[in-house]
């Protein structure tokens, strides 16, 4: 019982070794420099070692990355036209004021302008008007922007000018 064991070790053994000794590959370079593979042992050879693991890549998540969205640059309103303390001079009292929004006016959104405190109109869908009547004096301005909703989103700093127009009383 022992010999039989003995001999299928041994021949379990022996395809084993062969195997071990097939890895072997030894390299060389020939007389124009190229480099020379070969199993067998030559002079000046040397012994490549090689790996048994085979040459696989990890794997790697197959899901697509979640579509970041880009963060909203919050938007800002500022008045363009008149300019801070500037004097306007029409003797009907029109006024042409200018609004500057940014980032770029986007569909649904709503401007309203503020004269003095008080609302001159509906919010409208640019930022332009054109007031009429305007008394002389000092009057503030104020834009404010609303998204579809109607809620306020923005609103610009106030700004301060002077409106002249002639009188009876004092026509210069």
């Amino acid at each position: 019982m022992n010999k039989v064991l003995f001999i299928l070790i041994f021949l379990l053994a022996i395809p084993c070794a062969q195997a071990q000794e097939a890895k072997k590959v030894f390299v060389t370079r020939d007389a124009n420099g190229v480099m020379v593979f070969s199993d067998s042992p030559q002079a000046g050879a040397e012994e490549v070692s090689l790996s048994s693991r085979a040459n696989v890549m990890a794997s790697t998540d197959a899901t697509l990355p979640g579509k970041k969205q880009p963060v909203k640059e919050p938007f800002t309103v500022e008045i363009a036209q008149p300019e801070e303390q500037a004097t306007v001079r029409d003797n009907t009292g029109s006024v042409y004021v200018t609004g500057k929004i940014s980032p770029m006016f986007e569909r649904g959104l709503r401007v309203r302008l503020l004269v003095d405190g008080v609302a001159q109109a509906e919010p409208q869908s640019n930022a332009v008007f054109i007031l009429r009547d305007v008394e002389r004096g000092e009057h503030k301005l104020q834009m404010e922007l609303f998204d579809q909703n109607g809620k306020l989103i923005a609103s610009s700093p106030v700004t301060t000018f002077y409106l002249h127009r002639t009188s009876v009383i004092s026509p210069n």
